[in-house]
């Protein structure tokens, strides 16, 4: 695998960005050029890759929530290999474009495929996008600090030393020791596995106590109407995330998901190539096909031999009988005022312990803001004028009523438009509802420190973190 080139981007919620680091690799480039002929896409300067980059991942123009160049329906996103369109279809498109977000920093790379361009080869075939999003998670490691929170001063000093890393670990954009990917051979007992070669982009092997690190997340994403001639949609998206830090040999882990007696089965579930073996009843289940009671309602066991870095060990679907949170949202148009009312309710099932939890109400095709009277019964509002944006901090916590009410008027007088929406117009208008719930799932999915098994001589420290969030969006229309 080689790379044509590489990006480190830094951004502030999508504004002030900027390229910290970028390299492009000639000889690569060569080979591309004469592996395409006819279809070759130069990769263009900086700056334009940024543009490019922001606005597929969602974080330019966040006022902006349709963007045709990436939401167009007949435009299929195929996460994490992105497609970069250079200003029109007639000038080429860069494909596939990997990228990975940690915080406000984006690593990117764009791989060589040693494949015709037309047609287009499906991701499942190309070693080339697992060993470049390989390369970028060490290259994660590398730059951050060992919490993987970005620090200014450690990671502008790693970055000053990236041209001499890269010349040791990726001669001419090819990297060294890259590790072969593809299914292992299913073993009939757990055993330990060899050792695996260390690729020469890890700073350093792991010392001290052995780690197993398992987290899993559900995102929630939830679009509900209040009107009866439309139907309510809501949805759960489970991952498991897998990082072993062990001293020399890695270990064969199990790890076993478990629902309560009366939750849903959990469908459409992906595993990772690592995976050794598993029930076939296991991947069977679906959402398409109707469920009829039969579905494998778990435990859910998956043994695997990990790799060095970290992955995404599985995925799976939920159906869940309620959103978390309920809400109605009325607007009323009075003159150039209008008048606001909101109510959003915690359901029941779900715990009362946010790590946030923040609602945003955006405003479109109407002046700038004036007076904003707003009544809240709990948390504070925050006004974005030239947003016309209303950020809605409701805290940790629910009052013990688990509702919350917001009501007032707001005044559009300002003498320059704000942000427009072909789709929100008149009294056409949401909400989007962002929050994080630690220690929970929707599903009611169990993973602990039982739920792991290491077939290994020595100890390792098992932890285990359960977390329940949201996407994007969670409306009330």
């Amino acid at each position: 695998m080689s790379l044509r080139a590489l990006w480190v981007i830094s951004h502030e919620k999508g504004e002030n960005a900027s390229v910290r680091f970028s390299r492009r690799f000639a000889t690569v480039e060569h080979r591309a050029k004469t592996l395409a002929c006819s279809t070759y896409t130069a990769v263009p300067e900086e700056g334009v890759v940024l543009q490019l980059l922001l606005t597929e991942l969602g974080l330019s123009d966040p006022d902006k929530p349709y963007v045709a160049l990436r939401d167009d329906c007949l435009d299929r996103q195929r996460s994490p290999a992105l497609e970069l369109r250079i200003d029109s279809p007639e000038r080429g498109v860069l494909w596939p474009v990997l990228a990975i977000t940690q915080g406000p920093l984006i690593f990117a790379c764009l791989p060589l495929v040693d494949a015709p361009a037309e047609p287009r080869p499906p991701l499942a075939s190309l070693l080339s996008v697992s060993q470049g999003l390989t390369f970028l998670a060490g290259l994660q490691s590398f730059l951050l600090s060992p919490g993987g929170k970005p620090d200014s001063e450690g990671l502008a000093s790693r970055l000053a030393m990236l041209p001499a890393v890269l010349l040791q670990v990726c001669p001419l954009g090819t990297p060294l020791d890259m590790p072969q990917l593809g299914p292992p051979a299913a073993p009939t007992a757990p055993a330990i596995l060899g050792n695996q070669k260390h690729p020469a982009w890890k700073t350093g092997f792991h010392r001290g106590r052995a780690v197993v690190n398992v987290t899993l997340v559900e995102t929630v994403r939830s679009m509900q109407y209040g009107n009866q001639s439309r139907q309510d949609l809501w949805d759960v998206y489970g991952t498991v995330t897998c990082k072993c830090e062990v001293e020399g040999v890695l270990p064969n882990v199990t790890v076993t998901l478990t629902l309560p007696p009366n939750g849903s089965p959990l469908q459409d579930i992906l595993v990772h190539p690592c995976v050794t073996s598993v029930d076939s009843s296991i991947l069977t289940s679906n959402s398409v096909d109707s469920y009829d009671g039969s579905a494998f309602s778990g435990p859910y066991k998956i043994p695997f031999s990990p790799p060095l870095e970290s992955f995404r060990l599985c995925s799976y679907t939920s159906q869940v009988p309620v959103p978390p949170i309920l809400g109605s949202y009325h607007l009323k148009e009075e003159e150039n005022q209008l008048l606001v009312s909101v109510t959003l309710k915690l359901h029941e099932s779900v715990k009362n312990n946010f790590e946030y939890c923040e609602a945003h109400l955006p405003f479109f095709n109407r002046v700038q803001m004036g007076t904003v009277e707003l009544k809240v019964s709990s948390g504070q509002i925050d006004v974005s004028k030239e947003k016309n944006l209303l950020v809605w901090g409701l805290g940790q916590k629910f009052p013990k009523s688990r509702e919350v009410t917001m009501e007032g008027r707001i005044s559009f007088s300002g003498s320059t438009p704000g942000p427009s929406d072909p789709l929100c117009t008149e009294l056409t208008a949401y909400i989007k509802l962002y929050f994080k719930v630690p220690d929970m799932t929707l599903s009611g999915c169990c993973l602990d420190q039982h739920s792991v098994q290491v077939y290994s001589a020595a100890k390792p420290r098992i932890i285990t973190c359960k977390i329940n969030t949201n996407s994007a969006v969670n409306d009330f229309f």
